[in-house]
C-alpha cells in the first residue's frame, strides 16, 4: 500500500509519485537523491499548489524543516545531519516551459486517469485531442487578469474563474481556474471552475423556470412586502432584499429580472424544494445531493454550493432551447501504436426543460428594461447583441458571478478569494459581470472565434429562437394603477400556450365600491383604515352611488394580505378592499325602500346545533321583488353562499323564514343571510348575521 501510495501521490506540476517528483524538480532518479531533496519532496504532498517550490521556496523550505524534524524525533537521523540538510542549498531544475491551460490539462489528464489508469497516463504515448481554443483560453485568461489587476487593491479579490461552452455541442471552449497557475499566494494551482461554492442569486433562474413548468406564468404577482415565513422547530425565515427596499407586488417577470430575494423565496416555498433540485440535475447541476430539507429557502438565494463548470452547463441548457448536453473535454485519444482509443461522436441531448419554459427565461435574462430598477440601463450586462445574464452575490462578499449566454456561446465567471477571504463590497455586477460581458464582446469582435461556433456549417443567428406554443395577451403595468375605472397602462407578455390567465386572474380586479367615512373606516378591524367597502354582486344601488375601481389583487393568506394592504396603502396603490358594505351601510345610500327584511333569530354570534329555524321578516310588494332567499357561508367573510331550501315568493311577518340543518355541517363560523331579489334579477342589500355550529 505505501509503495502505491509513493508511486501516485501528488507532487505538484503534473508529477504524480516520487520518481517523476525527482526528476520534475531535481532531473534526478528517486534513488540520486540526497537528505535534504527527499525532505522537501516528502513535505510537497500536504499542499503541493501552496508548497511549490518553484513559486514558494519560502513555504516549501518550512516544511522541509518540519520534515527533518519529526525524523529526528524518530530516530532516523541524528540533529546534525538534520540540520546540515537543511541548511544544504537546493539545486532545482526550473521549468522548461508553462503549461497551456494549466487547469483544463489537469481536468482532462484527471479523465484520463480514471478510464485508463494512471500508470497508463503517466507512461504518456497517448495523442489526445481536446475542445479547448487556444484563442478563447487566451482571451480569458487577458481579460479576467486585467479586471483582477483593477479589482485586487479596492476590493480584495484577488482571484477569477471562467468557463466557456458551445451550448449545442457541450464542448468546453476555455477553462481558467484562477488568474495564475503559478501565484501560490492566490492558491493558483487549485481550479476554482471545479470547486463548488455558494451562487449567490445565478441560481435563481432555476427557481423561476421550476415555477413555470408548474403552470404558473410571468404575469404571476408575488408579493415583494416584509414576510415571516416559519420553518418549524419555532424558526422563522425573513427574507430581505439586496437593497434593503421592499417592491410590493411584482410579477414574475420583473421579480427575476431585478432579483429581488424575498418573491424568489415565497416562489420557492410554492414550488417546493425538492422539485427545484430536480430541475436543476436535470439541468446539468451534479452537486446539491443533500435532502431539500438540508438546504431550506435560503437555496434559491444561493444556500447550495455548485461548481461553476455546472452553472455554466445549466445556463447552457437554457441557451439549447431546454436540451441538456453533458460537458465535453476529449474529443478523440490514439495511443502509441495508432489505435483509436475514443472518439467524440457529438453531442446526445437530453429533454430537460419544456424549450418554451426555457424560453421564457431567456426573454426575461435578456430584458433590459426589465431589469433596469435594480441594474440600470447601461450595465455590464449589456452587449452589443442578443445575450441572457444573470449576476449572483453572496451575503459576505466571499464570491461574485455572472453567468450568461447568446444561442451559441454560454459564459461564467466567478471572483472572489480561493481560501474564501472576504472581499470588501464587490457584488457580482462590478466583480464578475465586466469580465463577462469582456470576454462576449472579445468573440463578437474577431470573425474567427465566431467561425469556431458554427454548428455543421450553418451561418450564426444571434437572436434567440423562438419555439411554437407561445402567446401573447395584455396585462396591467400594475404599478400604473390609480383608483380609476380601468388600469392606465396594459403591457404584452408572453405565456406558454393554455397558461394566459382569465381576466379574473391578472393580478387585477375591477369592483364596485362605496367610499368609506372616516369615522366608519376607522371603526372597522384591520390597519390602516379601508378606503373602500365592496357591494356585493348583484345589489342594485342608485345611479352615482357606487364606483368602479381596478384593485390589485391581494394574496390570499389573510395575514400577507393584510401587510400587502399596509404596503400599499403607503405606497399609494390600490389593493382590492377585503370588507363587504354592510347592509345598513347599504341600506342608507339605497335610501327608503318599500320593502323590510330582517333575521331575528338566531342573534348574531349564537352557538346553534342540530335544526335551526331561521325566523325574521321578508315583507314586500311583488311588483318590485320576485323572490327572497336564505342563504349561508363558511367563514367569517364568505366568499361562496349556499341557498337553504328554495326560493319564496311570497312574505313573511315574524315567522319562520327557512329551516337550516345545520346538523349536516362541519363546527365553525357561519354567516346567514336574507336576500330579496329584484325583478331586474339584482338584490337589495342582504342582511347577514354571524353564527357559530358547533
Amino acid at each position: 500500500i505505501l509503495e502505491m501510495y509513493l508511486n501516485e501521490i501528488y507532487y505538484g506540476h503534473l508529477a504524480y509519485g516520487v520518481e517523476a517528483a525527482a526528476q520534475t524538480y531535481f532531473n534526478k532518479h528517486v534513488s540520486e537523491l540526497d537528505l535534504a531533496e527527499c525532505a522537501l519532496l516528502a513535505g510537497l504532498p500536504q499542499a503541493p499548489g501552496r508548497l511549490d517550490p518553484f513559486i514558494n521556496l519560502e513555504g516549501a523550505k518550512a516544511r522541509q524543516r518540519v520534515v527533518l524534524r519529526l525524523m529526528v524525533e524518530n530516530g532516523f537521523i541524528t540533529s546534525e545531519e538534520a540540520k546540515a540538510a537543511y541548511a544544504q542549498p537546493l539545486k532545482l531544475v526550473p521549468p522548461e516551459h508553462k503549461m497551456l491551460a494549466p487547469h483544463f490539462v489537469l481536468y482532462v489528464r484527471k479523465q484520463l486517469e480514471e478510464k485508463y489508469g494512471p500508470e497508463r497516463v503517466a507512461r504518456g504515448g497517448l495523442s489526445v485531442i481536446t475542445t479547448l481554443d487556444l484563442r478563447y483560453q487566451r482571451l480569458a485568461e487577458e481579460v479576467a487578469r486585467k479586471h483582477i489587476a483593477k479589482l485586487r487593491e479596492e476590493h480584495g479579490a484577488t482571484n477569477a474563474a471562467l468557463v466557456a461552452i458551445q451550448p449545442a455541442t457541450g464542448e468546453i471552449l476555455a477553462m481558467l481556474g484562477s488568474v495564475d497557475y503559478h501565484d501560490a499566494s492566490i492558491d493558483g494551482q487549485v481550479n476554482m471552475a471545479l470547486c463548488e461554492r455558494q451562487p449567490g442569486s445565478s441560481i435563481k433562474p432555476i427557481t423561476y423556470v421550476t415555477a413555470l413548468q408548474q403552470g404558473l406564468t410571468l404575469a404571476t404577482v408575488l408579493w415583494d412586502i416584509p414576510t415571516e415565513i416559519p420553518l418549524g422547530d419555532g424558526r422563522v425565515c425573513r427574507p430581505t432584499n439586496y437593497d434593503g427596499r421592499y417592491h410590493g407586488p411584482v410579477r414574475l417577470r420583473a421579480a427575476l429580472a431585478n432579483s429581488y430575494n424575498v418573491p424568489a423565496v415565497k416562489l420557492l416555498k410554492k414550488v417546493g424544494i425538492a422539485e427545484m433540485l430536480e430541475t436543476a440535475h436535470r439541468m446539468g447541476i451534479r452537486g446539491l445531493q443533500r435532502p431539500p430539507g438540508y438546504y431550506g429557502l435560503s437555496l434559491t438565494l444561493g444556500g447550495g454550493e455548485v461548481s461553476l463548470l455546472d452553472l455554466t452547463t445549466a445556463y447552457a441548457t437554457l441557451a439549447n432551447q431546454g436540451r441538456y448536453v453533458a460537458p465535453v473535454a476529449i474529443l478523440k485519444v490514439v495511443d502509441g501504436q495508432g489505435r483509436v482509443l475514443e472518439e467524440y461522436k457529438g453531442p446526445q441531448p437530453q429533454e430537460a426543460l419544456d424549450p418554451r419554459a426555457a424560453y421564457l427565461i431567456t426573454d426575461v435574462l435578456s430584458d433590459n428594461e426589465a431589469r433596469t430598477p435594480a441594474f440600470g440601463a447601461d450595465s455590464p450586462l449589456c452587449l452589443s447583441r442578443p445575450a441572457a445574464a444573470k449576476t449572483g452575490t453572496t451575503s459576505d462578499w466571499r464570491d461574485a458571478w455572472t453567468v450568461g449566454y447568446t444561442p451559441y456561446l454560454a459564459v461564467g465567471v466567478w471572483v472572489g478569494n480561493s481560501d474564501n477571504r472576504p472581499m470588501r463590497e464587490l457584488p457580482g455586477l462590478r466583480g464578475a459581470a465586466p469580465i463577462w460581458h469582456d470576454s462576449m464582446e472579445g468573440v463578437f469582435a474577431d470573425e474567427a472565434l465566431q467561425e469556431v461556433l458554427k454548428v455543421r456549417g450553418q451561418p450564426l443567428r444571434w437572436k434567440f429562437p423562438r419555439p411554437e406554443g407561445l402567446e401573447e395577451a395584455e396585462i396591467c403595468d400594475l404599478s400604473s394603477l390609480d383608483y380609476g375605472p380601468e388600469c392606465p397602462r396594459m403591457v404584452k407578455e408572453l405565456f406558454i400556450e393554455g397558461t394566459v390567465p382569465d381576466e379574473s386572474e391578472r393580478g387585477t380586479v375591477k369592483l364596485r365600491v362605496l367610499p368609506l367615512p372616516v369615522e366608519i373606516a376607522q371603526a372597522g378591524p384591520g390597519s390602516p383604515p379601508p378606503r373602500y367597502c365592496v357591494v356585493p354582486e348583484g345589489v342594485a344601488l342608485p345611479p352615482g352611488a357606487a364606483q368602479e375601481v381596478v384593485f390589485i389583487v391581494p394574496p390570499e393568506d389573510e395575514e400577507e394580505a393584510e401587510r400587502a394592504r399596509e404596503w400599499a396603502a403607503e405606497a399609494g396603490l390600490p389593493v382590492a378592499p377585503s370588507e363587504l358594505c354592510s347592509s345598513e351601510w347599504l341600506m342608507g345610500r339605497v335610501g327608503e325602500p318599500s320593502a323590510r327584511w330582517t333575521i331575528t333569530s338566531p342573534q348574531p354570534g349564537q352557538v346553534v346545533r342540530g335544526p335551526t329555524p331561521i325566523v325574521g321578516t321578508a315583507s314586500f310588494r311583488a311588483e318590485e321583488i320576485q323572490f327572497y332567499k336564505v342563504e349561508f357561508g363558511y367563514g367569517e367573510r364568505p366568499r361562496k353562499w349556499i341557498t337553504i331550501g328554495n326560493i319564496h315568493r311570497e312574505p313573511v311577518h315574524e315567522g319562520q323564514l327557512e329551516l337550516w340543518h345545520a346538523e349536516a355541517l362541519p363546527p365553525g363560523t357561519y354567516v346567514l343571510r336574507l336576500v330579496l331579489v329584484k325583478r331586474d334579477g339584482n338584490f337589495l342589500p342582504p342582511y347577514e348575521v354571524p353564527v357559530r355550529v358547533e
